[in-house]
């Protein structure tokens, strides 16, 4: 539509994905993902896809191989890369003058008078050490808070069994029709209010949604519920179903993420691998990362991500990533993947995404309130491509646009959206999309080596989603 926020029009400019998405079930007439043999491929960026139900209820085995065994040194000589270690310094010299030989029994009391003095003299000292404390440790150049002391708190293990005795109750399986097959993609969701609505990701029940597919949710129980999709966004990759017989289920508590810290101990919870009820624990490894997914202009998303390194797999897109008290602080939406066979699933290593609460409850509100969503928009394209890093740097802006009417010009390279640095097309993307519409945002712009803080006003762009 060529703006910032929406797809630009051209392909130099079109905001797809850098990598492809694993595909949720193989084209018909296609080998199976368990046929094909893995090839290396560069480190990728994808959404989750709807899993594929296993088949007799059997899970297939991941492809392992055992570590290769260490190969020893040579004789003499140093591992293949390592550089010889340096030759031993000489032993001491010996001095070979005469020494006078002491009779055998002296030797014999000398010993025994040793060991009566060292035994007083290391209870006498544990004596003063006791009386001492800290402080003749300190004295001595020991500093004494490198003194292990008792911890003042637990470990996390018991919160998270208690996150997910909580939280399991309030998490579903989605099963999808996908291409005519009912039942053909699965994925996650989690219970966001008393009213029957379940949150889950857009990608999950796009091709039931258009194709006015069957879409089920199943609960911890195993009860299987009908669901109708309320309203997507495919812009933010979420979906709100509505799912009447689920109000009996307790909603999951949403947290803020502007709460949230580097380091901070997560849970994530979905049905990866068709495997529903599972639990993953792990870290907030990094906070608004700029990640783009899908293939096309039509399912490409923009995340704010926070990034995880708590286990996430196909199956678990649009489950909750939640705090360590209890709070729903994420969707579950995406993962890095270093390889896999070409067509087959992606598995976790380590990298996953999720979409920021504080971005679901808005967007979840919009869906509730009229059945679609909005997202802000400047009126400019941006150049997606660009692999410099200095920068978005500006392709077109739109006559009559917000961002014309703030200044912004062909050419320009945006370096800060509001306190956010950008350095590419997609940072200022996604950094303009955690904002909302009608907020005026300053905006810093390299022109000609000056630099320029332009205001623009957000402008308000609906989806129509089917």
């Amino acid at each position: 539509m060529g703006v910032v926020t929406q797809e630009p029009q051209d392909d130099q400019s079109r905001p797809i994905s850098r990598w492809a998405p694993p595909s949720d079930v193989p084209p018909a007439g296609q080998p199976s993902p368990d046929d094909l043999v893995d090839d290396e491929r560069d480190t990728a960026e994808v959404p989750l896809p709807g899993m594929p139900a296993p088949a007799a209820a059997s899970v297939p085995a991941a492809d392992t191989a055992p570590l290769p065994p260490m190969v020893p040194p040579p004789p003499g000589g140093s591992l293949p890369g390592f550089d010889a270690p340096p030759a031993p310094p000489p032993s001491p010299r010996t001095d070979s003058s005469p020494r006078r030989r002491v009779p055998g029994p002296i030797w014999a009391l000398a010993a025994a008078v040793a060991f009566l003095l060292g035994v007083l003299g290391g209870y006498a000292g544990g004596v003063l050490e006791d009386q001492d404390d800290m402080s003749s440790l300190a004295g001595g150049g020991l500093d004494p808070g490198s003194i292990e002391t008792d911890a003042p708190l637990e470990g996390d293990d018991a919160s998270i069994v208690k996150v997910a005795a909580t939280l399991l109750p309030s998490t579903v399986q989605i099963f999808a029709e996908y291409q005519g097959v009912e039942d053909a993609a699965t994925g996650s969701g989690f219970v966001f209010d008393r009213n029957g609505h379940v949150v889950t990701n857009n990608h999950v029940v796009a091709d039931a949604a258009k194709a006015k597919g069957s879409i089920e949710v199943v609960d911890h129980k195993g009860r299987r519920y009908k669901a109708d999709v309320v309203g997507r966004s495919a812009v933010y990759d979420l979906a709100v179903l509505d799912v009447p017989e689920v109000k009996e289920l307790e909603p999951a508590s949403l947290g803020s993420t502007s709460r949230l810290r580097i380091g901070e101990g997560v849970v994530a919870i979905g049905s990866p691998l068709g495997l529903s009820s599972t639990v993953t624990s792990g870290i907030v490894s990094a906070l608004q990362r700029p990640v783009s997914t899908g293939q096309t202009e039509d399912d490409t998303s923009y995340i704010n991500a926070v990034q995880t390194d708590a286990a996430i797999n196909p199956g678990n897109s649009g489950g909750p990533l939640v705090n360590l008290v209890g709070q729903v602080i994420g969707v579950n939406s995406a993962i890095a993947t270093a390889g896999g066979g070409e067509g087959g699933e992606s598995g976790s290593i380590g990298v996953g995404f999720a979409i920021p609460i504080d971005q679901v409850k808005v967007t979840a509100a919009q869906i509730l309130k009229t059945g679609k969503a909005t997202y802000p928009i400047v009126g400019a394209s941006v150049d997606v491509q660009a692999a410099d890093h200095n920068g978005a740097l500006i392709s077109v802006v739109e006559a009559g646009s917000p961002a014309a009417a703030g200044g912004l010009k062909d050419g320009d390279r945006v370096t800060k959206v509001g306190d956010v640095t950008v350095t590419d097309g997609i940072g200022m993307i996604v950094a303009i999309r955690a904002h909302q519409p009608g907020e005026t945002i300053e905006f810093t712009v390299m022109r000609n080596g000056a630099r320029h803080e332009l205001k623009i006003k957000l402008e308000a762009q609906t989806e129509n989603l089917a």
